[in-house]
């Protein structure tokens, strides 16, 4: 050990003396040897190149230098005493962050995860950062980000890159996405593949994961869209659709809980895609990572069980929200209670 170093021990003893003003008192109340506090203490002196006690009367008393020195010692041990309650504390939750980089689809499909996490430790503050999918994982690699919620048809991902660990969250069905005024909102489906060509899209760009699945799908079908709009917001893309003649394609659990949106499935059926939450692989986890972990893991769970559930409002997917089996199939999350327990009907069943 380097013998420049100063301990805490040999401050605390130094403080004791000083409070006693006797060796004998200070090593009953610290439960040491007088030798081993004398020496101790005798050892700081050196280190200082000082004298800190005047040992010459009766009583020990600190020197000029001594009273310097141990009200500075006072202030680095309280310093030292808040560190160790602030590390205490983000053992505990009480306190801390967490970054999490997401799509703009996936958090909004996150988001009543992102509650209960904000809900049950309202001291961790979590930043949200948007971007793109691929740059999640630069994100992660230059600890931008602690956490990435993002699709499982990332090219890292899908990979197995040795660098990022997942953890699938869950998988939702695609559907062509109108307004309920568009012609096709009272359409029940599926549909013909060739909608999509016949019918103004507004999609992501190019870039984002999404747009690239559906670019796969339209790929293995022979299909040429028909794009009218690009768009780098879900905001954007839904308003365009709720408000006009253009159509998009979305998870269907988006238009079940948006006001004035329809969902209605393909033939053959548009892909469904993967959820994952994606860290990097041996990277330090704090005690808030590792709890949104185990949090999604629960949530993940519930989300998978069959429940009941309320509509505040006419949902364009009633029977697949409130019948869903697994947990690739959509369901409204809203309130519960006084649904149709009806099995699907035939129709229906072709339609997701």
């Amino acid at each position: 050990m380097d013998r420049n170093i100063v301990l805490p021990r040999s401050i605390r003893y130094l403080i004791a003396v000083a409070e006693h003003r006797s060796f004998t008192r200070a090593a009953e109340v610290l439960f040491v040897s007088q030798p081993t506090l004398s020496q101790q203490i005798k050892q700081l002196e050196q280190l200082l190149d000082v004298q800190l006690l005047d040992r010459s009367g009766r009583a020990v008393r600190l020197t000029a230098a001594g009273e310097v020195y141990v009200r500075h010692a006072r202030r680095a041990l309280g310093e030292l005493e808040s560190a160790k309650r602030a590390v205490q504390d983000l053992s505990d939750l009480k306190s801390g962050s967490l970054r999490i980089g997401m799509t703009p689809i996936t958090d909004y499909l996150a988001t009543p995860l992102l509650e209960q996490f904000s809900v049950r430790y309202p001291g961790i503050i979590v930043s949200m950062l948007e971007m793109p999918q691929h740059e999640i994982g630069d994100a992660l690699a230059e600890d931008r980000v602690d956490l990435g919620i993002a699709f499982s048809s990332a090219v890292s991902i899908e990979d197995g890159s040795e660098e990022v660990d997942n953890h699938i969250l869950f998988v939702e069905t695609l559907g062509l996405v109108v307004g309920t005024g568009h012609p096709l909102a009272q359409q029940h489906g599926p549909l013909s593949k060739h909608v999509l060509e016949q019918e103004p899209l507004v999609l992501f760009k190019g870039d984002y994961a999404l747009r690239r699945h559906i670019d796969q799908y339209c790929m293995e079908q022979g299909i040429n869209l028909n794009i009218a709009i690009e768009a780098t917001s879900l905001s954007v893309i839904m308003e365009i659709v709720r408000f006009g003649r253009r159509a998009t394609i979305l998870p269907d659990v988006i238009a079940c809980v948006q006001p004035g949106l329809r969902s209605i499935a393909l033939l053959p059926e548009l892909p469904r895609h993967t959820i994952v939450l994606i860290c990097r692989r041996g990277q330090y986890k704090s005690p808030a990572c590792r709890a949104f972990g185990q949090l999604a893991t629960e949530w993940t769970e519930s989300r998978c069980l069959r429940t009941p559930v309320h509509r505040l409002r006419p949902c364009p997917l009633p029977d697949v929200c409130a019948q869903a089996e697994v947990c690739a199939e959509p369901r409204c999350m809203l309130d519960s209670d006084n649904v149709d327990q009806n099995p699907l009907n035939e129709r229906d069943k072709t339609a997701v």
